[in-house]
């Protein structure tokens, strides 16, 4: 059973009136109380949705950023925005769920993020790590090669 906090996201994935898939509820919710959703702790509520293993609907995400802006936190919404990418999995899922709810659905989340000035981990360069060099001279795994263009060691055995 999902709890008051989870319920509050829920309830703004509804504000507009649209019956959408939310977190875990599977009955339709009213929208009457989207104004006072989220109010306080918005950083607890994301942290819970956090704990579900669940990638959040592109309506919750919006809900979620706009509660975060309310509060004027925007470090918390590009961690969320980097928790839902973590999320996603492997590489490949990445490139296909969190592309699905950031870049492909520009009617719902693209034009939230423009409108709270809300950048995304890519666009801050979050998305590489800073001062990493690649030294394939000590161990890697084996999709570490191809993953930064190195070809084997001539004397690598495995």
């Amino acid at each position: 059973m999902a709890t008051p906090l989870v319920r509050s996201i829920a309830r703004a994935a509804l504000a507009r009136g649209n019956v959408v898939r939310a977190i875990s509820t599977s009955n339709c919710l009213s929208a009457s109380k989207a104004d006072d959703i989220m109010e306080k702790w918005p950083a607890e509520t994301l942290t819970e949705l956090h704990d579900y293993d669940v990638i959040p609907d592109p309506k919750v995400v919006e809900a979620a950023l706009r509660a975060c802006r309310r509060v004027n936190d925007f470090s918390l919404c590009v961690r969320f925005l980097e928790a839902i990418k973590i999320k996603c999995g492997s590489k490949k899922n990445r490139e296909i769920i969190y592309n699905y709810i950031i870049k492909e659905l520009l009617v719902q989340v693209k034009p939230v993020l423009d409108e709270l000035g809300i950048s995304t981990p890519e666009e801050l360069g979050y998305d590489k790590p800073e001062l990493f060099i690649p030294q394939p001279d000590y161990w890697w795994e084996k999709k570490w090669y191809a993953e930064y263009g190195y070809d084997k060691k001539p004397a690598f055995q495995y």
